[in-house]
């Protein structure tokens, strides 16, 4: 019986918040693998910010989804079919592999996992991208010192939930903003951060000063906008920003804003640093490995929101956008 594959294409570039229209789905008969090539049916596929960036037709880090092109996603799967000397029908591995169901792949960037270690889905979450990011992004560029305060924003989020666990592991003290109670119960609770800020209900600047009372020394940027405006207003001397992110602002209509104050990073001899987990990749085993010892011990956790069926990918992209997951979002093919 002839395989079909069911897939997503990019059918415009989006104006503000993305839609179904956005994209065509389609499906066609699935193709044999060709010599040094594996056929990988797709299990789960990761939903992140940053799709929204790929599918802008601007100057990035990584080139734009072309128009009519399957979506740029990554994901974990089985090997269906392999003629590739080092993937075997039956292996799990992970990759970018789109928003489809069956992805052929020419071995490039593409890793056996062992579902022995973990579940299937960990392997998107806290031992993929997010989790990398996590780790090089609060220990390499925000340097967290014992006893430090790191404030983390999105921090019920695949990433900054990590950041803040990573922080206490490392004896700061953490603060995190997310958006309703329930998000702040879950990370003093669950998480075992110090303090809570929810930016639905509260002036986000004045709880900062009021968690921060000496300011704070490092700042993981999830967000941009409003709450990085935040996080300069009460910075330590000698503070650091990892700017990682800026999800308030992937679905404006007009220009991305900066932040007004940037001269408290002049004042308070503070610096401000961007980073790509792109530019980590030869040392994802060396994180891996510390993560996993953590997780043996308990000290860090990873949450999965997963929803299932791939022909819910327009809708469920949205919901990062609205604040509405928690922990790392994972769309399930089946």
């Amino acid at each position: 019986m002839t395989l079909i594959n069911h897939k997503f294409l990019l059918a415009a570039r989006p104006v503000g918040m993305p839609k179904r229209s956005d994209w065509t789905f389609t499906e066609e008969p699935v193709a044999e693998p060709k010599e040094g090539e594996l056929l990988v049916r797709v299990l789960y596929i990761s939903l992140d910010p940053a799709m929204r960036m790929w599918i802008n037709e601007s100057r990035s880090y990584i080139p734009p989804v072309g128009i009519g092109e399957v979506m740029r996603a990554l994901g974990v799967g089985m090997v269906a079919a392999s003629r590739h000397p080092h993937f075997t029908a039956g292996d799990h591995v992970s990759g970018s592999f789109g928003v489809q169901e069956y992805a052929l792949a020419d071995g490039r960037r593409v890793t056996n996992v062992d579902t022995r270690v973990v579940p299937l889905p960990k392997y998107l979450s806290v031992f993929g991208m997010p989790g990398m990011t996590a780790y090089f992004g609060l220990l390499d560029t925000g340097q967290p010192k014992s006893g430090e305060t790191v404030v983390v924003s999105a921090a019920a989020g695949a990433v900054g939930g990590l950041v803040g666990q990573i922080a206490k592991i490392k004896n700061c003290r953490v603060v995190g903003i997310a958006g309703g109670a329930e998000k702040c119960r879950y990370m003093i609770t669950e998480l075992g951060f110090d303090a809570a800020i929810d930016y639905k209900s509260e002036d986000v600047k004045q709880s900062v000063r009021k968690h921060c009372p000496e300011g704070l020394n490092v700042y993981f940027d999830n967000v941009g906008g409003a709450i990085l405006e935040a996080a300069l207003a009460n910075l330590a001397r000698g503070a650091r920003i990892v700017i990682c992110g800026a999800i308030c602002q992937y679905n404006n209509t007009g220009p991305m804003t900066g932040p007004s104050n940037y001269m408290s990073l002049l004042s308070n001899r503070a610096t401000m640093k961007g980073m790509l987990v792109l530019d980590y990749i030869d040392r994802y085993a060396q994180a891996a490995t510390e993560m996993a010892a953590w997780m043996a011990a308990g000290t860090l956790k990873s949450r999965e929101h997963i929803v299932d069926g791939l022909a819910t990918f327009p809708e469920t992209l949205l919901m990062l956008f609205k604040s509405e997951n928690w922990g790392k979002l994972i769309l399930k093919v089946d």
